[in-house]
């Protein structure tokens, strides 16, 4: 399915892993919650059972874009009780920047107005997600959650993940990008459709395969002039354990490195 403001040729170029339709009974809301997940275990069950609590399928569709769960967590009638409406699975290689490629493409290709994404590891408070989304209504194109603003918190965040943020990360995209950002690092965010559409910034390139979507499009969009906003969310990591895919030392060396090239354009486009 192509809409009328994606150019035949242009949708050609996207870069995007290959990926299977789970499940899809078509769209219903002209906003949807995208959910990456790979292995989440009880933590998605947990998530879920939160948003459907908040009846966030009353205003958004959700859709979980899996990169290759073996834990029998994405049973679909489970899923669907829980109000999911679509399930993807990315079997192209690549990581977290990969599977988001597969889900804004496809909620590009079924004509979404925008698209919020929220991690499947349970740590975000999804009842912010209707403020997500009124937010987009209201002609902002670029929605981060923040658990360091007034009215936000942060529970249990390792002190060296804090130190990261807030002395390093969001500084420095903030100073780069020209929006005062202050957390960078978590994926509950918001787009609208025009920011994702924008040639300029051009999300769907195979250089785009771990974690480097989400420190280039906080350093790009406001480059651009895109409308950005923080919102305070709720933050909580679970006492003793640390629900994360970056591993400690080699891991988080890698997300410094995705920072210093986003910020000095290694991703921008090169005809841009």
């Amino acid at each position: 399915m192509n809409y009328t403001d994606i150019a035949p040729e242009i949708r050609a170029s996207w870069q995007v892993p290959v990926f299977e339709i789970l499940l899809w009974p078509g769209r219903q809301h002209p906003w949807c919650v995208v959910i990456p997940v790979i292995n989440e275990g009880e933590r998605i069950k947990g998530l879920l059972s939160k948003m459907a609590a908040f009846k966030i399928d009353d205003i958004a569709d959700i859709i979980i874009v899996d990169g290759g769960s073996t834990d029998g967590s994405l049973e679909l009638a489970s899923l669907q009780q829980k109000g999911v409406r679509g399930l993807l699975l990315k079997t192209g290689a690549g990581k977290l920047s990969a599977q988001l490629r597969c889900a804004y493409a496809f909620a590009l290709d079924q004509g979404y107005e925008g698209v919020v994404t929220i991690d499947g590891n349970d740590k975000d408070d999804p009842e912010a997600i209707p403020r997500f989304i009124e937010a987009l209504k209201q002609g902002v194109d670029f929605v981060q959650a923040s658990r360091f603003i007034a009215g936000g918190i942060a529970e249990n965040t390792p002190k060296s993940r804090d130190f990261a943020i807030r002395f390093i990360h969001a500084p420095m995209l903030g100073l780069f990008s020209g929006f005062r950002w202050t957390d960078t690092t978590q994926g509950f965010r918001a787009y609208s459709r025009k920011m994702l559409l924008d040639p300029r910034i051009a999300p769907f390139r195979d250089i785009f395969m771990t974690y480097e979507l989400l420190a280039y499009l906080s350093y790009r969009a406001p480059k651009l002039g895109y409308r950005c906003l923080e919102l305070p969310t709720i933050r909580r990591y679970p006492k003793g354990e640390v629900p994360t895919k970056i591993s400690s030392v080699n891991g988080n060396l890698s997300v410094l490195h995705v920072l210093f090239r986003a910020c000095f354009g290694a991703y921008n486009p090169k005809a841009n």
